[in-house]
């Protein structure tokens, strides 16, 4: 039996970035203001605090990527408490929690939300009819996952 869940026309947006995708993603979201200031906008900290300043709204921050913020989103999917993520990410450069930025997309996948990891996508999903309504999203039964055995 398939399980869905629903995400409310009001949606929770997470936004994070690689320090050199800061100021991409400060642009990106001004450029946006009018769309976004009518969801409830999650981020991790430096970014939480510029995006505040920049478009005077309050922002939900949890800690910085690096110290915490990216598991702290993780579990916030895992909760339901965010609806989508937007994550411009630095593909040039290796990040020193690179592992904490996996796990978050993967979580994105595994609870099936709209995740954007650059400018082109996060357009698109803005630009989506689904923005602006509720939208029914197909939660997979990995129930099967958990009685396998694993041979090697």
């Amino acid at each position: 039996m398939k399980s869905y869940k629903e995400l409310k026309a009001k949606k929770n947006i997470a936004l994070v970035a690689h320090d050199h995708k800061k100021d991409d993603l400060i642009d990106w979201i001004s450029a946006h203001k009018d769309e976004l200031i009518k969801h409830n906008l999650i981020a991790t900290g430096t970014t939480g605090a510029r995006i505040e300043e920049k478009i005077g709204v309050p922002v939900q921050r949890v800690m910085s990527g690096p110290l915490g913020g990216d598991q702290q989103m993780g579990a916030m999917i895992a909760t339901g408490q965010i609806d989508m993520v937007i994550f411009f990410w630095d593909p040039m450069e290796a990040q020193p929690h690179d592992s904490d930025v996996k796990a978050l997309l993967r979580l994105g996948v595994v609870w099936n939300i709209p995740m954007a990891c650059c400018p082109a996508t996060a357009d698109f999903i803005l630009s989506s009819p689904y923005m602006q309504q509720s939208y029914s999203t197909e939660v997979t039964d990995y129930s099967g996952y958990l009685n396998r055995k694993i041979t090697s």
